[in-house]
């Protein structure tokens, strides 16, 4: 040992000038979430966190470790000791600059600076929430995404260069085709072998300039022990992410928007990132220069934390981004929030490298999950209501970056089908409005007994109140809100 001590505290039980290096204590800190890790020599550490009650460890130069799962916890190096978990991130000593290592698809090693803040607790309050958002979360369907998640998991591997892989993305495409989507596979290399990217397109509606908003995840799953073949179901990392793509897909189907929307499944992201990487370096500088947003979603329904939560992961460049999510989850949700601007070992990571405003959308991590990457990533240890209110946040805030416009379905008839198991349904009110609700394959939208408001008809080309208890035709069309509606 050094001659340092150290001690993990709550945050609030140091006062803040002292949470700094070279105060008067002599003390060195570093925060994770709501902890305080202070280090020091053991006679300034006893000093100032006597009064406290806290006694402090003998301790040697701390090291920062972020990990993916338990890759580094799971093989340390010999005369390693973990100071502090908290799943993604540890502070260990027993390092040094000939034994650090690290792994960059697994695990990195960074000798742990004073004053670093490595995950911040968002204090982020709820703003009013919107009606036209709220109606956009309700059309939220769990069951859709357990339902991907299945068949995606039921491939047994989706390993890169496997057959599972090919035919998950080639359903993938499939799936988001008939949304709409001008979506194809894109050939990508994973060292010496060949994979594919899954690329989805929509156009906004915008008549000047439009932006660009990317929505990504990777569709590869690993068995790190068992090789190329082994069984690797990756339910959580990253069936999750990849599910919560064609259901953020389908429902953003339906809702016009001035900007563009892309969405992503990348391949080679276990073996190094190598999907998202060809992407941004390929990436046309027209699309680089109109790119808003990078959402990235990456394990999203392992419960780790007492309270649900999410970790908000990017860099200097995308503080917006991590903002604005974080005000989403505040008002649409009842995750705890935690922000990071140290970001590794995700598909977020290219695009912030390139100068790209990403945010990587994870689950919270007190404790690690200790199933991904191996035959043990099953759906029975998913915890389906995270995935929603993590789902629910990145919609609000993709409802804002996209410029979204209000929507109401246009009546061409009383009972209409838009598709295979969907029915929309109008009535004329007293009111003289016309009301609508909606079938969508599970459920009554936005009740089983309510209806919403779609207005008084405004044109000529609009049916009347009257008229849509008569009239019968059998298309569908929707169309905008009018100011007066």
């Amino acid at each position: 040992m050094s001659g340092l001590a150290c001690a993990a505290i709550p945050a609030t039980r140091m006062p803040a000038p002292e949470r700094t290096t070279g105060n008067a204590t002599g003390m060195h800190s570093a925060q994770i979430g709501e902890t305080l890790f202070v280090w020091s020599a053991a006679d300034d550490v006893a000093r100032a966190l006597g009064p406290l009650g806290v006694r402090a460890a003998p301790a040697g130069r701390p090291w920062l470790i972020t990990q993916v799962g338990t890759s580094f916890s799971a093989a340390m190096p010999p005369g390693t000791r973990i100071l502090l978990d908290r799943g993604r991130h540890l502070i260990v000593d027993g390092l040094s600059e000939g034994t650090a290592g690290g792994d960059p698809t697994c695990w990195r090693a960074q000798p742990l600076e004073p004053g670093t803040v490595v995950v911040r607790p968002s204090d982020t309050t709820a703003e009013r929430s919107d009606p036209q958002v709220d109606q956009l979360l309700s059309a939220l369907s769990v069951d859709r995404c357990m339902g991907d998640i299945t068949a995606l998991v039921a491939r047994g591997t989706r390993h890169s260069l496997s057959t599972g892989f090919a035919d998950s993305a080639a359903w993938a495409v499939q799936r988001l085709s008939s949304l709409g989507y001008s979506a194809a596979v894109s050939p990508i290399t994973v060292g010496a072998g060949h994979s594919l990217n899954v690329v989805a397109d929509r156009v906004g509606t915008g008549t000047d300039v439009r932006g660009l908003v990317v929505v990504t995840a990777h569709l590869d799953s690993i068995n790190l022990a068992g090789g190329t073949s082994a069984l690797a179901p990756g339910a959580d990392d990253n069936a999750s992410g990849s599910a919560a793509v064609l259901e953020l897909a389908r429902v953003l189907a339906g809702v016009r928007s001035r900007h563009d929307l892309r969405l992503i499944l990348f391949g080679g992201e276990e073996e190094g990132l190598f999907g998202s990487r060809q992407y941004v370096a390929t990436l046309a500088p027209t699309d680089r220069a109109r790119l808003a947003a990078v959402l990235n979603m990456d394990m999203i329904a392992t419960r780790n934390t007492v309270q649900p939560g999410v970790l908000l992961e990017g860099a200097a460049v995308s503080t917006r981004q991590i903002d604005d999510l974080a005000r989403a989850a505040a008002t649409y949700t009842g995750l705890r929030v935690a922000t990071s601007l140290s970001p590794f070992a995700s598909d977020h990571v290219p695009f912030i490298d390139a100068g790209l405003p990403a945010v990587l959308a994870i689950e919270g991590s007190d404790s690690a999950n200790h199933h991904i990457h191996s035959a043990q990533d099953v759906v029975a240890h998913l915890d389906l209501s995270l995935m929603t209110e993590i789902l629910r946040m990145n919609l609000a805030a993709l409802s804002g970056w996209l410029g979204h416009t209000a929507v109401r379905p246009v009546p061409a008839g009383p009972v209409v089908s838009r598709g295979p198991g969907l029915i929309d349904v109008f009535v004329g009110g007293v009111d003289s409005a016309v009301h609508h609700k909606a079938w969508d394959g599970l459920s009554w939208r936005p009740s089983v007994t309510g209806y919403e408001s779609c207005g008084r008809p405004t044109s000529s080309s609009q049916p009347t109140a009257s008229s849509v208890m008569t009239v019968r035709k059998v298309a569908h069309r929707r169309g905008p809100t009018s100011d007066s509606q």
